[in-house]
């Protein structure tokens, strides 16, 4: 076992799912605790804190936006929900209460680990990084000079779109919803807006030089956005 990988929890009400992801997590190196509530999943993220959450929406006892909400009440620790298909409207609420990712149901268990390495790699949320120097792969976001390069190369940036990129580079590898990055980047009266970030999502792509077969800014329909590292050494985490 890899002493680096840390522990997971999983949090899903039918035992057949916490049985198989026990064993794809404990296979690839992670110790495992499982929670069938949520209420067993808030005592045991306290007991011995995880370093990341799988956790389902559809619990039995507390509901698992609320659970979302309470788990980020007292951990940065990264929240990966398992959402049925078609429910966007969840997995944005969810998003919203704290969540960093998403799969949704029925998921690929490929792409389930490979958020969970993401998560794994990031760790927990930052706190203040206005000062930070971020790197997404080959992207640079300079927050205190506002300047970006991609693999060296500068590129020029609007302030909005510098505000839209940081956003997402705050967030790594994360989903970022269409609300948290209008809020951030427009202001607290904005959130519905989404014509707006379709425009800029454009404008950025085209300026990060991005390969539409695998870009860098990915878009999450329904949901909003996520900045990835494209860089060769990554291609195998970023689903």
């Amino acid at each position: 076992m890899d002493e680096r990988l840390g522990p997971v929890l999983v949090v899903d009400d039918e035992p057949a799912i916490v049985r198989v992801l026990t064993a794809a997590l404990t296979a690839r190196g992670h110790r495992v605790t499982a929670a069938l509530t949520g209420a067993q999943a808030l005592e045991r993220a306290k007991a011995e804190p995880p370093a990341v959450i799988v956790l389902d929406l559809g619990l039995p006892d507390v509901d698992g936006i609320e659970v979302c909400r309470r788990l980020r009440a007292i951990s940065g620790v990264p929240i990966i929900v398992l959402s049925a298909e078609g429910a966007d409207d969840r997995k944005v609420a969810a998003l919203d209460q704290g969540a960093d990712d998403y799969v949704t149901k029925p998921f690929s268990m490929p792409e389930l680990m490979a958020r969970v390495r993401v998560a794994m790699r990031h760790g927990p949320r930052s706190g203040d990084m206005d000062d930070a120097v971020l790197d997404v792969g080959d992207v640079r976001v300079d927050l205190p000079h506002h300047e970006v390069t991609v693999a060296g190369r500068a590129v020029d940036l609007t302030p909005k779109e510098f505000g839209f990129l940081a956003v997402l580079a705050r967030r790594p590898g994360r989903v970022v919803t269409h609300r948290t990055i209008l809020q951030e980047v427009w202001g607290p009266a904005y959130g519905t807006e989404t014509q707006y970030l379709r425009v800029y999502a454009s404008q950025l792509r085209r300026k990060l030089d991005d390969d539409p077969t695998s870009p860098r800014l990915v878009t999450e329909p329904g949901v909003g956005y996520r900045l990835v590292d494209r860089s060769p050494a990554a291609q195998g985490d970023n689903a």
